[in-house]
Parts: C-alpha cells; sequence; structure tokens
C-alpha cells in the first residue's frame, strides 16, 4: 500500500460543529435534494451523505447496497444503470408529501449544495468488491464539481481501500478515516492515508481517548448523536463535529447557546 502521508492536506478545520446526518437527519427522506433543503431551512450548515456508483458508473447518493430500504424499487445497486436508479421513488417510504424525490446524482447534489451555502462530507459508501475504482471516482467527482469553492468537501469512508484510492486520485482533499470503535492501528491508518480527522461511533469514545486523538493533531468527528446531553459532553472532550439525526433539536447553534 503507498503512504501518502506526505500529500497536500488541510492543516485548518473549516466545518461547523454540528453535521446534519444523511442530509436532514430524522426530519426528510435520507440523502435526497429534500434533505439538504431540510437541514438548510434549520440552519444547518453542513450536512452528511453517502456517495455510490451505478452500474454505469455515475455517482449517486445511497446509503445502502440495495434499493429496498429507501425507495420503491428492489434489487442490488451494483447492477442498475443510472437511468433505472432515477426511475424510482425515494421519498414515499419516507412520508407521502416526499413523493417523486429521487437518488440525486453527485453533481445534482453539489449544484443544491452551492446554492443552500452548505458544507459536505462526503461519505465514500461503495458496493462490495468496488471499492478501489468507487474511491477513486467520487474523489475525482468531488475535485471537478466543488472546484474554485472556499470550503472543500471532507471525503469518509469505512472501507480502507475507497479512502486511499481517493487520496491517490485527490491527495488535496481533506480525509478522514471512519470507524465504529477506534482500533489500535488508528495511528497507522492515519499516517498513510494523510487523513486530517478521524470519526467514529460516540458509543465507544470517552474523555481519555479523545484527548490522545487530538493531541495526536487530529481532528474529530462523532456521529450519530442524537441526545443533547451527550452532545454537550462530546463538545466537552474536544470533539469538533458532532453529526446528528436530530437537527431540530441539536441545531448549528446547539453548542453556543450554552
Amino acid at each position: 500500500m503507498s503512504d501518502t502521508s506526505s500529500s497536500p492536506v488541510w492543516r485548518t478545520w473549516p466545518y461547523p460543529r454540528i453535521v446534519s446526518h444523511r442530509g436532514g437527519g430524522k426530519l426528510a427522506p435520507e440523502n435526497t435534494l429534500a434533505a439538504l433543503e431540510m437541514g438548510a431551512s434549520l440552519g444547518l450548515h453542513m450536512v452528511e451523505f453517502d456517495a455510490k456508483l451505478s452500474a454505469d458508473n455515475v455517482v449517486f447518493l445511497l446509503h445502502d447496497d440495495t434499493v429496498d430500504r429507501t425507495s420503491d424499487g428492489h434489487g442490488a445497486a451494483a447492477g442498475m444503470t443510472y437511468a433505472e436508479i432515477e426511475r424510482l421513488d425515494a421519498g414515499s417510504w419516507f412520508d407521502a408529501r416526499f413523493a417523486g424525490q429521487k437518488m440525486p446524482t453527485l453533481a445534482q447534489v453539489a449544484e443544491r449544495c452551492h446554492a443552500l451555502g452548505l458544507a459536505a462530507n462526503v461519505e465514500i459508501k461503495p458496493c462490495p468488491g468496488r471499492e478501489l475504482e468507487t474511491g477513486r471516482l467520487v474523489a475525482e467527482a468531488v475535485r471537478q464539481l466543488w472546484a474554485g469553492q472556499a470550503v472543500r468537501p471532507l471525503l469518509s469512508s469505512f472501507s480502507y481501500e475507497a479512502l486511499e484510492a481517493a487520496a491517490a486520485a485527490a491527495p488535496e482533499l481533506p480525509r478522514g478515516m471512519l470507524y465504529e470503535a477506534v482500533p489500535a492501528h488508528w495511528r497507522d491508518d492515519a499516517r498513510k492515508l494523510g487523513t486530517v480527522s478521524l470519526h467514529a461511533s460516540h458509543r465507544h469514545l470517552d474523555g481519555p481517548q479523545v484527548a490522545e486523538i487530538k493531541a495526536y493533531g487530529l481532528q474529530m468527528l462523532v456521529y450519530t448523536v442524537n441526545d443533547p446531553a451527550r452532545a454537550r459532553e462530546l463538545a466537552a472532550w474536544g470533539v469538533d463535529a458532532i453529526c446528528t439525526d436530530r437537527i431540530d433539536l441539536i441545531g448549528d447553534d446547539f453548542l453556543a447557546a450554552g
């Protein structure tokens, strides 16, 4: 594996402290343009969403490997062209008022983020066996679609291979490795991938571990924090960003409010 620790990465952290999970948290169908609009309507300035590839290599938004849970379609996304995916209703499963929402392309999402003034955490979500090509194509698309923007998206992934491919394709884009529980080898991952941040589930964290990661020089994003008291505790430990579904309770100014 290549060592990308010498690649140019951001040494500053320009992102808001509260991040809306999958666009609109639990208030809109996830990974849709309506979700982005929901986050922005409640004053959020940063959204997280999941990016993967269709069978014909179009980068679009979807969390799962199949389209079943969040649309009226069935089957593996990796086996469907984007033209097939685009015909699916990705909103009615959530609520009838979102009927007709689509799984948008990353290009459509970038346009909407620019219009709404939203920073982005793009989670690279490869289907099994497509780690390298997904990491590469998502990074190349982000580089092109956010060219000239003051704040570039933060790339992240649970897949080491996908994030390594993203680093090779667009080394100037900031990256964060995603974990459920932080493993013993997190320092090696950070060095090899040239990451600026570490992203982890809040459920397995404690104050000393956060302090150790911060002392190493990484920023920290924690997910998915839906309890306001827990959000304040994590902030007191020094985490830099909190990803939440409950954007109605944990809003953009939540931590500034005391």
